[in-house]
């Protein structure tokens, strides 16, 4: 089975998410053992952000990598593990806000695809990037 680097390169939409992790560096870490719950955002979530935001965190790789880092969470949890959580604690030290009780809700983003099984965890793939604070 892929890893969860593997799947995003593979998948479409994820090509911002890519980039951004290779320029943070993490790119290893995501292909690690792991297991990791990652958070996804689209490329089209990416586009939300403010004209230039991408641009000014790649040249900033320890700003880039802690948001990337609040998109992950330490274990594998499927969909259905999280049903009675209200938040989780993300890889970057941030709580996590989740609500599966209409919508599956991940702060202010909401998941549009989920339970995507990797070798190393699972991806939940999401509409915003999310953002600590």
């Amino acid at each position: 089975m892929p890893d969860i680097v593997d799947i995003a390169v593979s998948a479409d939409g994820f090509t911002t998410l890519v980039a951004a992790v290779k320029a943070a560096g993490l790119v290893e870490v995501l292909k690690s053992p792991g297991p990791f719950t990652v958070f996804a955002p689209t490329d089209d979530a990416f586009a939300k952000l403010p004209p230039g935001t991408i641009h000014t965190l790649v040249q900033n790789p320890p700003q880039l990598a802690r948001i990337l880092k609040y998109h992950v969470v330490p274990g594998k949890l499927m969909k259905a593990d999280l049903v009675n959580l209200s938040s989780l604690t993300s890889v970057e030290g941030s709580e996590i806000r989740i609500n599966i009780s209409n919508n599956f809700e991940v702060k202010n983003a909401t998941v549009i695809a989920a339970d995507i099984e990797a070798d190393n965890g699972v991806i939940h793939v999401l509409d915003n990037v999310i953002l600590m604070g």
